[in-house]
C-alpha cells in the first residue's frame, strides 16, 4: 500500500525556502511510490512551483475557523500514514491530532508535545540561535532521512522566465546584460529596513564603477518608494519590479537571472541561496545564526552593537541605528568584492 505523508510547510517565505533540504529528504528517503501532500498557506504555494517533492497540495487559512474544520476532516478522510510538521505553531500540531493522523512528527515547542508521538532526541532551546534549515532537517531526521544535503533549491516557471526576459527587453537590457538585484523590503518590520537614501545611493555607485544594471524588487508596500528611487537617480541602468503585477515567481525568475543580489534579512535572500547567486545581506535587529542558509558565495553585513540583536519589529530607541549606520561604503566594498569573485570565478 502506498505511503501518505502530509506535510506542514512553513508560513513564511524565507522559511519554506530554508525547508527545502528537509522536503527533499523525505523525497529520497521515501521515493516516489510515497504521495507526499503539502499542508500549507495559499500565499507560500507559488515558491515552491515547479520542484516535485509534493505530489499535491492543500491550503488553508488559519484565520477562518470554517477553513480549519474543513482542514481537520480533510486530513481524517485522507487517513495519513504520518503528519511531518514543519511548523512549530500549537495550531498546526492540533490539526494533525484532530486529523486522527497515526504518527504525527515535529518539534515539541508551545506546549504541544502531548500532540505528537515523536520528536527530536536532541532538544534545543526554544530560544537558542540555530538554523532553521536545521531544525527542519532535525524533524525528518526522525525518520531516517538523509541530511547530508544542505542545498536550498528553488525551480521557476518557463511563463516566469519569459516575462523576465521581456522585461530586460523593454528595459534595453540584453540578454545577458549582468544585473545586481537589490531586495528593499522586510515584511518582519521596519527595524529590518535599511534607509531608501542609503539604497539610492548605492545604486549610483555600484553602476558608475562596473558595467552593470540594477533592478530592484518590492513588495506592494515598497513599490511608491522604488519608483521615487529610480526616478531620481534617471538612468536607464537603474530599473523596478513596480510597474508589474507582483508575484513570488517573478521574483524568483529575476533573481535567478541576476548575478549578484543586495537584500535585507527577509524571505527573497534565500531565493538567492536556491539559485547560487552571489548575496550581500543587511542585518540589523536579528542575529544571522537564525537564518543561516549554508550559501557559500554571500557577505552577512552587520554592526557591532550593544542593542544588536534586538530581535524587535520596530527600534525600540527609535534611532534605528542598526541599520542607517551601515554605510553605502560598507555595503558597495562587499557587493563589489562578490562581483570580482563571480568574474573571477566565471573566467575559471
Amino acid at each position: 500500500m502506498q505511503t501518505r505523508i502530509g506535510v506542514f510547510v512553513p508560513n513564511w517565505v524565507g522559511d519554506v525556502v530554508m525547508a527545502t533540504p528537509a522536503l527533499r529528504a523525505l523525497r529520497v528517503k521515501f521515493g516516489s511510490e510515497a504521495e507526499l501532500i503539502g499542508i500549507m498557506r495559499p500565499y507560500v504555494g507559488d515558491v515552491l512551483a515547479g520542484t516535485s517533492w509534493l505530489n499535491r497540495t492543500i491550503t488553508y487559512d488559519r484565520k477562518r475557523i470554517s477553513s480549519m474544520v474543513h482542514l481537520s476532516r480533510n486530513l481524517r478522510a485522507l487517513s495519513l500514514d504520518m503528519v511531518v510538521l514543519l511548523t512549530n505553531s500549537f495550531s498546526t500540531a492540533l490539526l494533525a491530532w484532530a486529523g486522527r493522523t497515526k504518527r504525527r512528527i515535529g518539534h515539541a515547542m508551545y506546549h504541544r508535545r502531548w500532540l505528537l508521538t515523536d520528536w527530536p532526541d536532541s532538544i534545543s532551546r526554544q530560544d537558542e540561535p540555530r538554523s532553521a534549515v536545521d531544525r527542519y532537517l532535525d524533524v525528518v531526521q526522525i525518520l531516517g532521512c538523509p541530511i547530508d544535503d544542505k542545498q536550498l533549491e528553488l525551480a521557476t516557471s518557463a511563463a516566469d522566465r519569459t516575462t523576465v526576459a521581456a522585461m530586460w527587453h523593454r528595459f534595453g537590457w540584453h540578454e545577458r546584460q549582468p544585473v545586481v538585484v537589490f531586495n528593499t523590503g522586510g515584511a518582519y518590520g521596519a527595524a529590518k529596513v535599511w534607509p531608501p537614501e542609503h539604497f539610492r545611493e548605492l545604486a549610483k555607485q555600484l553602476i558608475a564603477q562596473r558595467d552593470v544594471c540594477v533592478l530592484f524588487l518590492c513588495g506592494p508596500a515598497e513599490r511608491s518608494t522604488v519608483r521615487d528611487i529610480c526616478r531620481q537617480i534617471g538612468d536607464p541602468r537603474v530599473r523596478s519590479v513596480a510597474d508589474q503585477t507582483l508575484g513570488i515567481g517573478l521574483s524568483k525568475a529575476c533573481v535567478q537571472r541576476a548575478c549578484a543580489m543586495v537584500t535585507t534579512d527577509s524571505g527573497p535572500r534565500h531565493f538567492a541561496a536556491a539559485f547560487k547567486v552571489p548575496t550581500v545581506t543587511l542585518f540589523g535587529p536579528t542575529d544571522p545564526r537564525w537564518s543561516a542558509n549554508y550559501h557559500d558565495v554571500s557577505i552577512n553585513l552587520q554592526l557591532d552593537m550593544n542593542c544588536v540583536p534586538c530581535s524587535r519589529r520596530v527600534c525600540p530607541h527609535g534611532h534605528h541605528r542598526c541599520m542607517r549606520d551601515l554605510t553605502v561604503a560598507q555595503v558597495l566594498s562587499a557587493t563589489l568584492s562578490l562581483l570580482d569573485r563571480a568574474t573571477v570565478k566565471h573566467v575559471a
